[in-house]
């Protein structure tokens, strides 16, 4: 797919449908607005009425540390009029351990769209060397629209958030009936809220937070789809980013229908690679002693699977089951090799484990466990829906048939997954977005971390990114498994991203690191417990970035 241009950036100005931008001449100066807007005197002190609120910090719950504290503070529901509706931001921070060596803040988004980043900070103690936590205080916050901050919902039933569905002729018809039903209950639900759940408007709270705060700047550190929201914000505010980490990144030009096509596009390499992997070790895993043997294999039990689903302890998995699995499982070549095995002997009759196929398990569990109660079971998909339609609803074609097309085009294309990322979505039937997309084009410093193979935002999304990000530097890892880097064991990728964080300073070059059987592993175990890279807290649903 081609990148393509999506327009001219808006200039910075609150009154005309732009970012609020808040001065730099003061660490909690009031926004900016537009002098040639005839409004702008009263945007401006509207604005300057929320940098001056402050912050009621408190315990956030009784099973947390003492230090982790939680507020929550107002931002504009619509920055173009900030006097209307207001909306909740729940924040929380701990403190730098050293105030003295204090540096600034350091916010961090887990990714999404739709996960919460209320507990961050926990995570990030876990995750940064003291040194580095001496540096900051860490900030963290649900986005707007997500967990504790004013959360949405569309009154989804579980089985309307099941969305990754492959093409099937018999079935496209109910396909396109469950999309026009789960935009119309969203918009039936928060039709006056969805427009404004976007990545541009989550950028201008953490604006709103610096000023908030007390800050120039602010530290951050985002996590696949917490790389565009950190992309935007320095887009938006080049001036204030300081020290900016961008970890499994998404390509801002295929943001988002070319970043769910992503997932197809980048399996291939990896399942090709999968079946040298597996061919090499023939005599232990017997799927083939060749590539071709292998892919054979594979495929023949797609086929049986379509005929009638293989049990596996009484779990039927049909052939669409396998290849939603394999998609994300082939890009650990091992785990994979040993699910397919599992498959193989289910599929002769023999006794199979069930855990040997955990890599394939679970293309998508809506919501998460133990969410608040307050927060409506379907959040998560409500606010993934709001951001991913309505960042760039030019993305998104409006004719059903045309996701017909591309998804039987996508499956002869890419077999394993193009179906399932090409057919039809909400976003068909979803109401134009408030603003034109965001191009990001920008010399603000920023590091950005990739593995060569994860299966979420494939290397040359990463790629991308840096490119876009002109005074960026990319730290790629060989050989590196799984959906978030930062940290993996690695000497060389820790060092770099720790020494970045610490000193501000980029790498002179571009970084190129290898793997480690360590640093791979304990991919793998992120990928076993389903959270957040780095994070013990937010379960993390598949199927997001």
């Amino acid at each position: 797919m081609q990148r393509r241009s999506l327009g001219p950036l808006l200039a910075v100005s609150v009154t005309a449908l732009l970012a609020p931008a808040l001065a730099t001449s003061t660490a909690a100066a009031a926004p900016a607005a537009d002098p040639s807007a005839a409004s702008s005197l009263a945007a401006k002190g509207t604005l300057d009425r929320y940098v001056k609120q402050k912050p009621q910090w408190k315990r956030c719950d009784a099973d947390s540390p003492a230090e982790f504290e939680c507020a929550t503070i107002k931002v504009p529901l619509d920055y173009r009029a900030p006097g209307g509706k207001r909306i909740d931001l729940a924040i929380s921070r701990i403190k730098s351990t050293a105030p003295g060596k204090r540096h600034g803040v350091l916010l961090s988004n887990p990714g999404g769209p739709g996960g919460e980043g209320l507990y961050m900070p926990m995570a990030m103690r876990e995750r940064l060397p003291k040194s580095a936590q001496q540096k900051y205080d860490l900030i963290g916050f649900d986005p707007r629209g997500v967990g504790k901050s004013s959360p949405v919902s569309c009154d989804l039933v579980p089985e309307e958030e099941n969305w990754l569905r492959p093409y099937k002729e018999e079935t496209f018809g109910k396909d396109v009936a469950w999309a026009r039903d789960v935009a119309k209950k969203c918009k039936e639900k928060a039709g006056d809220v969805l427009p404004h759940i976007t990545t541009r408007n989550t950028a201008r709270d953490m604006d709103l937070l610096r000023a908030v705060l007390g800050e120039k700047k602010i530290s951050y550190m985002g996590v696949s789809y917490g790389t565009y929201l950190g992309a935007v914000y320095t887009q938006l505010f080049p001036g204030r980013a300081d020290r900016f980490v961008l970890d499994s990144a998404v390509d801002p030009a295929r943001a988002w229908r070319g970043m769910i096509q992503w997932w197809a596009e980048g399996a291939e390499p990896a399942f090709d690679r999968w079946t040298e992997w597996a061919a090499e070790r023939s005599e232990k895993y017997g799927l083939g002693d060749t590539p071709k043997k292998v892919d054979r294999t594979f495929w023949e039990l797609v086929a049986q699977a379509d005929e009638s689903p293989i049990e596996v302890e009484g779990q039927p998995n049909t052939g669409d089951d396998i290849r939603s699995g394999m998609r994300g499982a082939v890009f650990g070549p091992k785990a994979a090799t040993e699910g397919v095995v599992e498959l193989k002997k289910a599929a002769e009759g023999k006794p199979a484990s069930a855990k040997k196929l955990s890599a394939f398990a679970g293309s998508e569990r809506p919501g998460r466990a133990g969410a608040a109660a307050e927060v409506p079971s379907d959040n998560m998909t409500a606010s993934f829906w709001a951001v991913v339609c309505g960042d760039n609803s030019a993305a998104w074609s409006r004719d059903p048939q045309s996701y017909r097309r591309d998804a039987i085009e996508d499956k002869g294309r890419y077999p394993l997954y193009g179906d399932f990322a090409s057919s039809i979505k909400p976003c068909a039937f979803w109401d134009r977005s408030a603003e034109p997309a965001t191009e990001v084009n920008n010399k603000a410093g920023s590091l950005v971390v990739q593995n060569e193979w994860d299966p979420q935002t494939p290397l040359p999304s990463g790629q991308a990114l840096h490119a876009d990000l002109k005074g960026s530097k990319m730290v790629t890892v060989l050989g590196g498994e799984g959906h978030g880097v930062y940290p993996n064991g690695n000497a060389c990728t820790d060092g770099t991203v720790t020494g970045y964080l610490l000193t501000g300073k980029l790498p002179a070059k571009d970084v190129t690191c290898r793997a480690t059987a360590a640093s791979n592993e304990e991919a793998r175990k992120k990928q076993k417990r389903d959270v957040f890279p780095g994070s013990p807290l937010p379960e993390r649903a598949p199927g997001r970035f």
